[in-house]
């Protein structure tokens, strides 16, 4: 996945690019409406949960290997959404929510307990390990939008396409593993491990996004720009998330 991800880089610029050029391509082609008698106090997607599937991208073999199974994240946020007067197919949305991500590793464990300033992933091939184990990361974030309706008099049916970003900044980083396993697989003990630190993490993050969908549904994408780790806390890694987002009120 991430030499998928390395290729586009996200292809970030090119969807944005792409983006701009079809709103003002359809802009232009529709002909100079009164929007004064357009009812601006409507919904507005003023509610999103977004659903996603997680990734990293610049992730190390080392790392890369161990990551299994569906890592899956949750955004919950409430927005304020403010057209423009002159074109109400424009406005500009703002808000507060919890970004959550999750992932999931295969006989590894990343030791948050570490008293090093480097946080090591242990790879456990050979030894006792979780059979399920995940790495966790949550976020008080504030997102900002630049919306396109459509049809701003019927939003519910409309498509509608979104470009924004977030600043957000940590509320927790756990790792937590499931049902000890032996080195051959077989189970040692059905209990359950926390562990929490944020001392390896870069506790503010900034992030690029993009949704495209009709209705209250959209198919949506972020990708950090800040790194997941503190300079000298491990590689280069850059988390991103595509999945879908129900929005609506």
């Amino acid at each position: 996945m991430a030499v998928i991800f390395a290729t586009q880089d996200f292809n970030m610029k090119k969807i944005v690019l792409a983006l701009l050029v079809l709103t003002s391509s359809t802009a232009f082609a529709q002909k100079k409406k009164d929007w004064s008698k357009v009812d601006l106090n409507q919904a507005g997607d003023h509610f999103m949960i977004q659903l996603s599937s997680d990734h990293w991208s610049g992730v190390p073999d080392s790392i890369s290997n161990h990551i299994k199974g569906f890592s899956r994240g949750l955004n919950i946020y409430v927005m304020t959404n403010k057209p423009f007067k002159t074109d109400p197919r424009w406005s500009v949305a703002f808000g507060i929510g919890i970004g959550s991500s999750s992932m999931s590793f295969k006989k590894m464990a990343v030791d948050l307990k570490s008293p090093g300033a480097v946080l090591p992933f242990r790879n456990l091939d050979s030894l006792d390990h979780f059979k399920k184990y995940k790495l966790v990361t949550a976020f008080l974030e504030a997102p900002v939008e630049l919306r396109y309706t459509f049809n701003p008099e019927k939003q519910n049916k409309s498509w509608k396409i979104a470009l924004g970003a977030k600043v957000g900044t940590m509320l927790n980083a756990h790792t937590k593993g499931k049902t000890l396993l032996n080195k051959d697989g077989a189970t040692i003990n059905s209990y359950s491990a926390k562990e929490n630190k944020k001392v390896f993490f870069n506790t503010t993050r900034v992030s690029g996004t993009v949704r495209v969908g009709i209705g209250n549904f959209s198919l949506f994408s972020s990708y950090q720009l800040t790194s997941l780790l503190k300079d000298g806390a491990g590689a280069e890694m850059h988390p991103y998330q595509i999945g879908l987002c129900i929005s609506g009120l």
